[in-house]
């Protein structure tokens, strides 16, 4: 089963780790902001959007920058609403 991240990408459901709600990082939280720095350094890092994202999605393969919100990933995880 396939998840729609945004953009125009889908990956597997069972590859999503975490997902982390980027409206309430707070800017003292180096620790996400390093992650995130560390995944571009690593070319694992792909912009979803070019505004202001909402979330990172971990996946086995990747890390994305996501424009929606972390409810909307979940809930599409959570009821099956998947493309694929």
């Amino acid at each position: 089963m396939y998840v729609h991240i945004g953009g125009e990408v889908t990956v597997p459901a069972d590859t999503i780790s975490v997902l982390i709600n980027l409206e309430t990082v707070l800017p003292s939280q180096k620790s996400v902001t390093d992650f995130i720095n560390s995944e571009d350094e690593n070319n694992r890092l792909q912009y979803l959007t070019d505004e202001i994202p909402k979330t990172v999605v971990v996946a086995s393969d990747r890390t994305y920058l996501s424009p929606l919100s972390t409810g909307v990933l979940r809930k599409r995880i959570e009821k099956g609403i998947y493309l694929g």
